[in-house]
């Protein structure tokens, strides 16, 4: 078939439907009443599953997997666990009595028994927060709150221990170079090198440590580096279940939020199941509507067909004719249902903005979602009208013209 044959295909569709504009518009809008309906809901389920992943996602508590119970741990051990593919950040913690420390600015400003955890490059809790040197510190915000300190201000760390009978004091400036948002860490702590974590250590287990201020005690250089658990992140929520699974299995008693991860991947599949029983119902009834109404359409118009025949046109040709005619109404369809759905989103938006805990959009879908819906659309539509054209090809001039 020629080029112009095709665009006077083409026109010939264009003006047919607009003659039946009202029959065009019935069968469009049969189509608009299941493509509006079936986006709302997927933007809602892609919406409220998106915003709930995001919000796991970009919370690095849940990546987080506490180790409960204390050992022993080497650290051939630690790197080990870093070299998982798995595992996002792993560090070494020492006993949970050595984790504690007084810090201190003045006379009236002090925190008595602050937390000290270690951490490094990589550290998801701190972000883009980094410490480079041993004198560096990123305090929490409750920390930084009592202390009455800002970035770049000095707080002096003071550790006492009881040797010879004695109670000794070890002292160390600090810098302050972060402050760690509440949200992420609500206690008075600070985030520090490891090595300074196991200079605390080492000094309560009494050793000399020069760093400290303190000379007296047993020297450090023969004392192996152990570590009573670690500080581990897995490398993305889906990760957590296999982790600590395996960590389990070395009688290692962890605690995480897996709960909430599994719940979220709970609603996606509730609402997975949901939408696709709905889609799949809603599909099946547009099908069998499009199936009648091109019938119909077609019976309604066999002299137009048997015509068009008789002027030249063949049968594939005038079975194009119908599906160009379905391709037409469809995208017409999917135009007016999107537009509905995004006048209807946005009142689902506004409406539900008040009770969302984040700027998101609870109702919403992408692009590639658009294009996906609107191909879908015309496919369905060529297969409908494919049935359609089979009928119209099969159409006899002559006898549909002996009824004139």
């Amino acid at each position: 078939m020629s080029c112009n044959r095709i665009l006077l295909l083409g026109r010939l569709a264009l003006k047919d439907l607009w003659h039946d504009r009202i029959i065009s518009f019935c069968i469009t809008s049969s189509l608009v009443a299941v493509i509006a309906p079936l986006l709302l809901l997927f933007g809602l389920r892609f919406g409220i599953v998106s915003q709930l992943q995001d919000e796991l996602a970009n919370d690095p508590r849940n990546l987080e997997i506490r180790m409960l119970s204390s050992g022993s741990y080497d650290p051939e051990w630690i790197a080990q666990l870093r070299q998982r593919p798995d595992v996002g950040f792993a560090i070494g913690q020492t006993r949970s009595l050595n984790t504690l420390t007084d810090l201190q600015v003045d006379s009236t400003h002090f925190i008595e028994n602050a937390e000290v955890i270690p951490t490094d490059i990589g550290d998801p809790l701190l972000g883009h927060l980094k410490i480079q040197q041993e004198n560096e510190v990123v305090l929490t915000q409750e920390a930084a709150r009592k202390l009455a300190v800002k970035v770049g201000d000095n707080v002096t760390l003071r550790v006492s221990r009881q040797l010879d009978q004695r109670q000794e004091w070890g002292r160390r400036s600090l810098v302050v170079v972060g402050i760690l948002p509440a949200i992420y860490f609500n206690r008075a702590a600070i985030f520090t090198q490891s090595s300074l974590l196991l200079m605390l250590e080492h000094f309560r287990d009494g050793y000399a440590i020069p760093a400290l201020g303190v000379s007296s005690g047993q020297p450090l250089s023969d004392k192996p580096t152990r570590y009573a658990r670690a500080r581990l992140y897995a490398r993305s929520i889906d990760d957590v279940a296999s982790l600590e699974r395996d960590l389990r299995a070395q009688r290692i008693e962890t605690s995480s939020r897996l709960a909430d991860i599994e719940n979220v991947k709970s609603i996606n599949r509730v609402l997975g199941l949901i939408f696709n029983t709905i889609a799949a119902t809603a599909l099946i009834g547009c099908i069998a509507s499009l199936i009648g109404s091109f019938i119909a359409n077609v019976d309604r118009k066999r002299k137009h067909i048997a015509v068009l025949r008789l002027l030249g046109f063949t049968g594939p040709a005038v079975g194009a004719y119908v599906i160009v005619q379905g391709c037409l109404l469809s995208l017409l369809a999917y135009i007016g249902g999107y537009g509905i759905y995004l006048i209807a989103s946005q009142i689902f938006n506004r409406a539900l903005a008040g009770s969302q805990a984040t700027d998101q959009m609870l109702c919403r879908i992408t692009w590639a979602h658009s294009l996906l819906a609107m191909t879908i659309t015309v496919v369905v539509a060529v297969v409908v009208a494919s049935i359609g054209a089979y009928r119209a090809i099969n159409i006899e001039p002559a006898q549909s013209l002996r009824e004139v």
